[in-house]
């Protein structure tokens, strides 16, 4: 039975490795693998997925107005898609995705995030929790060893910043990974994380 499935995780849990791993090992058993990500994720380069462990492989990218169908079904021989980034994709994209699953019969591998800096839920990730068929957390902890669920947003001095934009592209000098407890202490106190 082929799935829609829906792997997140916070900064840092290393999605895109696990992504670019997946791709391998279905390479590995001779199968063509529909490599993609949103090109609202440019920090990299528009058509490269990278991992913080030094992963990195050439993927298509899909603009917030492509119809990810229409690009599928012009395509030979895709026996899987795995997807990076997917919290940025539009929820009509996500749609897409689910219609090649139920229509084609083609397993489709969403990576991404689950919420933004505010602990609010992206477009992308929303639809995926509405309609995969599994969905996995990729854990990480933060710096007191509990689970990390935030994707703090932080500035130069390493203060969590709480206004601005949803997207804001960016690596480990922008975000990091905290539990809830961390993420409030340091909105309140104002203090450096470590």
């Amino acid at each position: 039975m082929v799935k829609l499935y829906f792997r997140y995780g916070a900064m840092g849990s290393s999605k895109s490795a696990q992504a670019l791993i997946t791709k391998f090992n279905y390479e590995e058993r001779g199968m063509k693998v529909w490599l993609i990500k949103p090109a609202t994720d440019s920090r990299d380069g528009v058509t490269t997925i990278r991992s913080r462990v030094g992963l990195a492989q050439e993927a298509q990218p899909i603009a917030p107005q492509d119809d990810i169908l229409s690009i599928y079904q012009s395509k030979d021989d895709v026996d899987v898609i795995i997807s990076d980034e997917s919290q940025f994709f539009t929820e009509a994209q996500i749609d897409q995705l689910r219609a090649i699953v139920d229509t084609y019969q083609i397993p489709v591998m969403c990576f991404g995030l689950r919420t933004d800096f505010l602990s609010r839920l992206f477009p992308g990730s929303k639809r995926l929790f509405e309609v995969a068929d599994s969905i996995t957390e990729i854990k990480t902890i933060c710096s007191c060893g509990e689970k990390a669920i935030i994707n703090a947003r932080i500035d130069g001095e390493r203060r969590v910043i709480t206004e601005g934009q949803q997207i804001l592209l960016g690596g480990n000098d922008s975000y990091i990974a905290l539990c809830h407890a961390c993420w409030k202490r340091s909105i309140k106190n104002r203090e450096p994380v470590k």
